[in-house]
């Protein structure tokens, strides 16, 4: 052993740090290690970031009666909820693009609203992606104008009908799965056929049920009716009421 230049110790011909020299050695292996450490700590324990809701909104017959659905999405992207409006001659592209919008995994929460005929064959498409293994966490059918039955799975699925006109309800087959509410809403003012999904009301009915999906929380509080009119308390007795069906 010989002392070599610079402070080092010589072992043979290898020449060892030593001194003030060993702990800028040790401090530069440290270093090296901490470089490496990043990337197998991201890569071994983040958790990968959750994938968006994408809400699809089927209009009705014409592409024109349904313009309610274009101001529910502009609403629902404000919010940063990603949207897309489509005629219901479509249904199955939609289908088609939900299902490989999930399986790629850019997609984890699919919803579903309709208008009119777009709410009729809301059923086509969770039958549809249901046959494909893909869930569809919410649909929402503002007064399908023909009856229409559901099969698939569904984590919830409310029909808002108006009983007194165009609208019909949903029936659930064996084959159903998941939440069937069928909501009447012919008393909610300024409620009808071409005028439920532009219903200000209404609107936020649907937007706070796809923010309860999406974000999570409690289910949404019930459309609220407007109070009777003296002395119509026993006639409003026997109106209809929103039934749950599960």
């Amino acid at each position: 052993m010989m002392l070599g230049k610079c402070g080092s110790v010589r072992f043979g011909r290898l020449p060892v740090p030593s001194g003030a020299w060993l702990w800028s050695f040790r401090a530069m292996a440290i270093a090296v290690l901490l470089l490496g450490s990043p990337l197998l700590s991201r890569a071994a324990y983040a958790a990968p970031e959750a994938a968006p809701a994408h809400v699809y909104l089927v209009r009705g017959v014409l592409n024109i009666f349904s313009l309610g659905m274009d101001e529910i999405a502009a609403k629902l992207e404000r919010q940063g909820i990603r949207a897309s409006v489509h005629n219901h001659l479509v249904w199955a592209s939609i289908a088609a693009d939900a299902a490989a919008e999930y399986k790629s995994g850019r997609v984890k929460t699919i919803i579903l609203v309709g208008h009119s005929s777009g709410a009729t064959c809301l059923p086509d498409i969770v039958a549809r992606l249901s046959q494909q293994g893909v869930p569809v966490k919410l649909a929402i059918g503002l007064d399908s104008v023909f009856h229409t039955s559901l099969a698939g799975r569904v984590g919830r699925y409310i029909n808002f009908y108006v009983a007194n006109g165009a609208g019909t309800r949903v029936e659930k087959t064996k084959n159903f799965r998941g939440t069937l509410e069928n909501v009447d809403v012919e008393t909610v003012p300024g409620v009808s056929h071409l005028t439920i999904d532009k219903n200000q009301l209404m609107q936020q009915k649907v937007i706070a049920a796809i923010d309860a999906a999406v974000f999570g929380g409690g289910r949404e509080p019930a459309v609220r009716r407007p109070p009777p009119a003296p002395g119509a308390a026993a006639a409003g007795s026997g109106g209809k009421r929103a039934a749950i069906d599960r």
